[in-house]
């Protein structure tokens, strides 16, 4: 079917395009232009750990390159079984549901890491295996649906571009470089691959070799010459994508790589674990000054949620277009989706970690395929503050919260709002620019969020606690208090010593005193710490928990009223006003839910207008008793009753008319397909 329709592309580029413009990415000076000529800025999502799987991302010891993994697979459960494994851990990992809710977030692009492995046998030079260019096939097809660019990535060349895990190398040389026989190799399957693609519009490009890292004696003048070689074999086949060539020691040394060597090619680097300053890209920035090509980061990520912000913000500010590490992965804060460890699965990794008996291949065998089936979407926990990081322009400017929180009611110390350091938090230890010295941890919280507040997972409920607590450190917690009234707060809170105190703040004005805590007698005896009368308005407000001093852990904010403040009509259990809340999540892309309050039986029209203010659809006209409401804004119903919804902003309006009040209110929403 793929080469029916390369033949009817062929086809129509021969005759209808030859003079109207060219179908795909390509390089336009500075910049990567689309089919149109118009400026595409890339932003993407690496697939890690789907075809390249590596030790960290599935929580594995010892070398952890793809084919030692394997081979500690096939030791438990044999090569057969292995085999199953294998076919369901990539089903689950990446499928179509996956490429869909990457598009949905905003992104335009993807980048493939690959192994050579899928597409030739080890030991047979010259064979391809039509089974793993169908992957790709498959993928490609996801992502024309959705209308993303594939960049294909030889993560895994033959013989190992450098000695780590990441390239499945012995673990001793990178013989890419000693061993000539490998690079012929490596040339002849760049070419079959643009074969097979060369008139594919949604290839964004082949990135030829990541991360290469040359041994000692060998110079960057080697790794020009065979990114040349490769070039020339794909020029042969393939006019038409562009060609993406990484610096020596893992993408960032570009010394002897310029001038460029092809019409259609992009410097691309990598960028980890150091300063978000426009110093640390000036190198970059000069090659693409002194000769007019475009720059991409290829591959970035693997710190907190405020590095990522900063760090797209830097890249954006430059004309720089960006790729992120990863999607997906075991038990981890930094992707998007995190898929949980299971009992199974633990009891296999305690023993290869040498803490455990070995289980019997029946046991290891479910145990891996219950690990298959939680890298599902639908298994795996979202971690929503990575996305806005990199999606949300406001990220950087005004809190938002990360999920719906009412007063009264109990609140976890870590669900505070999202947004980066000294807007949502503030943490004295909240990304690494350090680098991987001893000790060093890739990200500087610890589990749940992204951020630098340091959070513990407690209990078999998927309870936390925030730890390792610093003086002056603060969170901040987005709220709607229900209705007027005194209220008491109750704190939960564990310390082995004296001398603690915390503060709460509302609307950035002080709330309490300074609140004492008591010494527990260890880090997991909690105890519970009231304060009374505390007088609370109706409506939205934005609560601040700040820590006066360190050496405690908290777990969750209680509020309790205990009067009412009673107001003519107003009944104490419901909304002391009219309310409509900002949409959540906001932008959004399926779902959306709209909040609002009634104080008294009204009226209620809400309304969704285009940017334009022509109205689309009232999915709310009708009377209501007073109380709170939520409603679920989607896609699939009310919103795109009367027109196929396109991204951008719309605009939703409440329109209230009561017997003691009238009231009409208009917020906006970012919508993005």
């Amino acid at each position: 079917m793929r080469y029916l329709k390369i033949l009817l592309i062929s086809l129509i580029l021969l005759f209808y395009l030859s003079e109207e413009g060219h179908p795909y990415l390509k390089t336009e000076g500075k910049n990567i232009v689309d089919a149109a000529g118009d400026t595409i800025l890339l932003r993407g999502y690496g697939l890690g750990g789907w075809l390249v799987p590596e030790g960290y991302q599935l929580k594995i010891p010892g070398f952890g390159s793809p084919s030692s993994i394997r081979s500690m697979i096939t030791e438990l459960i044999g090569e057969d079984k292995t085999n199953q494994f294998y076919q369901q851990f990539r089903a689950n990992y990446v499928n179509q549901a996956d490429i869909e809710k990457i598009a949905s977030w905003g992104f335009n692009s993807i980048r493939l890491p690959f192994n050579y492995r899928l597409l030739t046998p080890e030991d047979q030079p010259g064979v391809f295996l039509e089974e793993g260019f169908q992957i790709i096939d498959l993928l490609l097809d996801w992502c024309e649906a959705n209308q993303l660019y594939l960049i294909l990535d030889m993560h895994c060349a033959p013989g190992g571009q450098n000695s780590d895990n990441i390239s499945d190398s012995d673990g001793i040389e990178a013989r890419l470089w000693t061993e000539p026989e490998n690079q012929t190799r490596t040339i002849d399957i760049w070419k079959r691959i643009a074969e097979r693609y060369a008139n594919e519009e949604w290839i964004g490009g082949y990135d030829l070799i990541n991360e290469p890292v040359l041994p000692s004696g060998y110079s960057n003048a080697q790794l020009r010459s065979l990114y040349m070689r490769i070039t020339q074999a794909i020029r042969e086949v393939d006019q038409n994508h562009i060609i993406y060539i990484e610096g020596n020691w893992y993408a960032t040394d570009f010394y002897l790589l310029t001038p460029p060597f092809d019409a259609n090619l992009v410097y691309s680097f990598h960028k980890y674990w150091n300063e978000v300053s426009h110093g640390s890209i000036q190198q970059y920035l000069n090659i693409r000054n002194s000769y007019s090509v475009p720059l991409w980061l290829g591959e970035t990520g693997e710190n907190s949620n405020t590095w990522f912000y900063d760090t797209v913000c830097l890249m954006e500010e430059n004309n720089i277009g960006w790729n992120w590490w990863t999607h997906k992965k075991i038990e981890t804060i930094t992707s998007p989706y995190s898929a949980p460890i299971s009992t199974g699965y633990q009891t296999i990794l305690d023993y290869w970690n040498g803490t455990g008996s070995k289980p019997s291949v029946d046991y290891a065998f479910a145990a891996l395929m219950e690990m298959a089936d939680n890298l599902k979407l639908e298994n795996c926990d979202y971690r929503p503050g990575v996305v806005r990081a990199l999606m949300d322009r406001e990220f950087g400017q005004i809190s938002k919260p990360v999920k719906w929180t009412t007063i009264p009611g109990k609140i976890s110390c870590s669900d505070y709002d999202i947004g980066r350091q000294n807007i949502a938090y503030f943490d004295m230890d909240f990304q690494n620019v350090r680098g991987l010295g001893s000790g060093d941890r890739w990200n500087a919280g610890y589990q749940y969020r992204n951020d630098g507040v340091d959070i513990e997972m407690i209990g078999t409920n998927d309870e936390c606690n925030v730890g390792w607590i610093e003086p002056g450190e603060w969170m901040k917690y987005t709220v709607v208090v229900n209705h007027s009234g005194t209220y008491t707060v109750r704190f939960d809170v564990s310390a082995p010593g004296t001398g603690n105190k915390l503060q709460l703040y509302l609307n950035d004005q002080q709330l309490t005193q300074p609140v004492s805590l008591p010494n527990t007698g260890g880090w997991h005896n909690w105890q519970t710490v009231s304060v009374e009368n505390l007088d609370l308005a109706a409506g939205e407000s934005q609560l601040k928990l700040v820590f006066l001093t360190g050496g405690f852990n908290i777990q969750y904010m209680e509020f309790v009223q205990t009067s009412a403040v009673k107001q003519g009509f107003n009944n104490p259990s419901l909304p002391e006003k009219i309310v409509l809340a900002q949409n959540y999540p906001n932008p959004f892309n399926s779902n959306t839910r709209i909040g609002y309050g009634l104080c008294e039986n009204a009226h209620v029209k809400l309304e969704i207008l285009n940017s334009s203010g022509q109205l689309i659809s009232t999915p709310i006209n009708e009377r209501k008793k007073s109380g709170w409401y939520y409603f679920e804004l989607g896609n699939d119903n009310t919103f795109a009753q009367s027109t196929i919804m396109t991204s951008g902003l719309y605009f939703y309006r409440l329109q209230v008319a009561g017997d003691h009040n009238n009231f009409s209110n208009t917020k906006k929403m970012l919508y993005i397909k």
